[in-house]
């Protein structure tokens, strides 16, 4: 007795196919005469398109998305990256644009999930960085892993040339941004500081505050403990405060 076995890519066995005796008469069920033959072709185009199909399977999407403080949400993101079916989706939290994305835990994390012919998805292009530097550092580093990017919003596929072109045009953009927001912010500060405004957190205690404090700490009717604790505040504040009238 004779079997024909077939076993597909994770070894576990189709058959047996077919089987038959050997003998001078049975010529006639020799598998690989007349319509068997094709019936065994078609048998194993079916495990080739299968491979085929786990390959297609392996190529996946990673989506990525970033706030910049804890107070944000990301449920924005997170959705679109959702319908634009990635198959995993990691985020940062609290990470600024400003700060290189190699060096954010989330980013790292996905780049370690990149493989050839995988996918990045993005919600929006200053999610993985606002500097040009940083930017086109990535797609190199893309292209070398054989990863394409594909940012939603602003339209950005690298598998093509004129998503490639749109990256860097867009990077560009990106930066010139950020240095017009820091040039209106330093001139609202000069402008603010002209007008005698005082910026930053407000003082913790009044000037009324501080003369009672001094007075009482001199006088010593309160210890410097004491004094913080009657007005709701640190020891080393009151310190501030007496070193600075003194």
């Amino acid at each position: 007795m004779r079997v024909l076995l077939l076993w597909d890519d994770d070894g576990r066995l189709f058959g047996p196919l077919y089987s038959w005796r050997r003998g001078p008469h049975c010529r006639e069920n020799d598998p690989f005469r007349g319509s068997f033959l094709s019936y065994a072709k078609s048998l194993i185009r079916l495990v080739l398109d299968r491979r085929k199909n786990l390959v297609q399977k392996e190529s996946m999407k990673i989506g990525y998305a970033r706030v910049s403080t804890e107070e944000q949400n990301l449920d924005l993101q997170i959705e679109a990256l959702t319908d634009a079916g990635c198959d995993r989706i990691v985020t940062d939290k609290g990470q600024s644009g400003a700060r290189a994305a190699e060096a954010r835990p989330g980013f790292s994390q996905a780049m370690a999930l990149l493989g050839p012919g995988n996918q990045i998805v993005v919600w929006k292009l200053d999610r993985v960085g606002r500097s040009i530097a940083d930017l086109i550092h990535l797609l190199k580093t893309f292209e070398e892993r054989a990863v394409e990017f594909r940012s939603l919003t602003d339209g950005i596929d690298t598998t093509t040339a004129g998503g490639r072109l749109v990256f860097h045009i867009m990077g560009a953009l990106a930066e010139f941004e950020r240095s017009l927001i820091q040039e209106r912010t330093r001139a609202g500060l000069r402008a603010a500081k002209k007008r005698g405004k005082r910026l930053g957190r407000p003082p913790a205690l009044t000037p009324a505050q501080i003369a009672h404090a001094k007075a009482a700490i001199s006088a010593k009717r309160e210890t410097v403990t004491g004094m913080a604790e009657i007005l709701g505040v640190n020891r080393s504040t009151i310190q501030r405060a007496l070193g600075t009238s003194a």
